[in-house]
């Protein structure tokens, strides 16, 4: 019959997607959660080779840090040694240039005449003459070599910072202070007074 009421069939919900579609969605997400686990972990592992690197790195930093301290210890230590030598060894060519002067101080010693009572006049003069050249020996050697320079002060004007006056006499002959004797000579070294002269002052009136 024409007006045999139908059964209505159910109509799928426009707003829920179809089965197929669901399933497919589902498929993917779980696809693309199992992508995203991937890389984080792979991230993971990144960062905890990075970390041992570093702390490899710190560690070699370290170990060159300390050798350097160490090396830097062993410098200053040596440097202070050689310092030290240097200071106590510093006249060593000087002494070894008196150490020549000894010598012929020495030969003219046992030269000389053991019992000095039987000298002749020319014993005398010989080992007044051999003294002489030694002495002179030395005053050349010290100027020339080291810039040890004895100076005479006699008939200069006082001077206090080359000239001390041991002893002092008034004269009418002068105007003004003079060094009258050199009773000690003074000596300079690269024109700097080392010593000053030790002299008799003669003073006006």
């Amino acid at each position: 019959m024409e007006n045999e009421e139908r059964k209505e069939e159910p109509v799928a919900n426009a707003s829920e997607p179809p089965v197929e579609q669901a399933d497919a969605q589902v498929a993917e997400q779980s696809v693309t959660e199992a992508d995203g686990a991937e890389p984080a972990e792979e991230a993971s592992l990144d960062d905890a080779a990075k970390i041992e690197q570093l702390e490899r790195q710190i560690t070699e930093l370290k170990d060159q840090y300390l050798r350097k301290v160490a090396d830097f210890e062993n410098f200053r230590k040596r440097m202070n040694r050689e310092k030290q030598e240097a200071i106590e060894y510093a006249n060593t060519s000087l002494l070894l240039d008196i150490i020549l002067v000894v010598d012929d101080f020495e030969r003219a010693l046992r030269a000389a005449p053991e019992n000095a009572e039987n000298w002749t006049v020319k014993d005398f003069q010989a080992f007044y003459e051999g003294v002489s050249m030694i002495e002179k020996r030395l005053s050349s050697q010290l100027e020339n070599k080291w810039g040890l320079k004895r100076f005479d002060s006699a008939g200069e004007i006082f001077d206090p910072n080359r000239h001390e006056a041991l002893m002092v006499e008034k004269s009418s002959e002068v105007s003004e202070a003079k060094v009258a004797e050199d009773l000690i000579k003074g000596y300079t070294l690269k024109d700097r007074i080392i010593r000053p002269a030790k002299v008799k002052v003669t003073m006006p009136e």
